[in-house]
């Protein structure tokens, strides 16, 4: 499948060295849940344990060994035990919360390995949804989303094979928090029928993740089988955002 991105970045670690996923521990969302109502370092200290065993040591071994079935599937996205996990520490230093730790626990695989990559799939597990998969343009520099915005202006019918392509995989786009106007550049785009799309904040698509399957191996499956489903959106991003940094158009001019 012709995706339009660039060769991503090599895996850390070969077929041999990953430790198999067998799924999280049984304990993972009632860690969270209990971590929820007990904002304490002193027991967090105490359920460290709990954490490294059925939360931590399975993200991790789940990044490593996605990161090389996400190769052998030509799925341009990777990622390492050390870079894609997020903290569970939160940053309180400007905050008004002043709760020490995060109630979930959160992956990013993305082209290039990092949490900031142009486009990114994202792992989460404890929150409110319990468990859930994203993947797209979520928070995209400025220029980004404009590059964006500026490829599905130019180019409708090519987004609309996007959503479609989203649309028969069992995926929406997620709508939530658009611009209440529309865009500075974009206004002369008011009325025509992707408007709504163009007021996008983010491009987003989620799928909720039954909280059983955290417990089984076959969740690399789904992941596998998500990610090809959003493949589509991915690379309508990443060549807008390629197309844009390497050659300025006009609206009207679409992609040559």
């Amino acid at each position: 499948m012709a995706t339009g991105y660039d060769k991503m970045a090599p895996t850390t670690k070969s077929a041999e060295e990953i430790v198999p996923f067998t799924g999280f521990g049984s304990r993972a969302l009632t860690f969270f849940d209990d971590l929820a109502a007990n904002q304490t370092r002193e027991w967090f200290a105490d359920h460290k344990a709990i954490y490294e065993a059925h939360v931590l040591r399975p993200m991790q071994f789940l990044v490593e060994a996605l990161s090389l079935a996400f190769a052998a599937h030509d799925i341009p996205l990777t990622g390492s035990a050390k870079a894609s996990i997020f903290r569970i520490h939160r940053d309180v230093r400007f905050a008004k919360d002043k709760s020490p730790y995060k109630t979930n626990a959160g992956a990013v695989m993305s082209r290039d390995g990092t949490k900031n990559g142009k486009g990114i799939l994202y792992i989460q597990v404890g929150g409110e949804e319990r468990a859930f998969l994203a993947l797209g343009f979520y928070g995209p520099e400025p220029a980004d989303l404009t590059a964006i915005r500026s490829a599905v202006a130019a180019d409708p019918d090519r987004w609309d094979a996007v959503v479609r392509a989203l649309d028969d995989a069992g995926l929406a786009l997620t709508r939530g928090n658009p611009v209440t106007r529309m865009p500075k550049g974009f206004e002369a785009f008011a009325q025509a029928p992707f408007a709504e799309t163009l007021r996008l904040r983010n491009f987003i698509a989620s799928r909720q993740l039954p909280p059983e399957r955290l417990l089984e191996p076959g969740l690399i499956d789904d992941l596998v089988q998500f990610a090809q489903a959003g493949l589509p959106l991915l690379a309508f991003g990443r060549n807008a955002i390629d197309h844009a940094r390497g050659a300025r158009f006009a609206l009207d001019e679409g992609f040559r």
